[in-house]
């Protein structure tokens, strides 16, 4: 005889809808920012870039870096959208990694923007 317990129960490896659509949230939510931060600062190197009229990789890389956060947040709010547990654990996991990512490529662009400002 199944129990209702039984029959909700989820697998040990899957965790509760409210975690999930709570990691969901915080990747959505941090990833626009990021995208804002991003536009920011590349607008202020635009204008350390015509004071010192020498152009830089590094608007180029934050421009890219921004479109990484953007894919980030357009997966974690798929992830929020789907009713599928199965699909909304894939785009999660793949909202989590192009985050990381992207954070990961915030951190190189820092340290470029920083050398061509001292440097150049």
């Amino acid at each position: 005889m199944n129990t209702p317990s039984t029959l909700e129960a989820e697998p040990e490896d899957i965790p509760p809808r409210a975690l999930v659509d709570d990691i969901c949230v915080h990747i959505f939510s941090s990833s626009s920012v990021m995208v804002g931060v991003c536009l920011t600062v590349v607008g202020i190197l635009r204008v350390v870039i015509t004071l010192k009229s020498k152009d830089t990789l590094g608007d180029d890389l934050l421009t890219i870096n921004a479109m990484v956060y953007m894919v980030s947040g357009l997966l974690s709010y798929w992830g929020l959208r789907t009713r599928n547990r199965k699909r909304n654990h894939r785009l999660e996991y793949f909202a989590d990694t192009t985050f990381i990512a992207g954070m990961i490529f915030t951190v190189v662009n820092t340290g470029f923007i920083t050398w061509f400002i001292t440097v150049g």
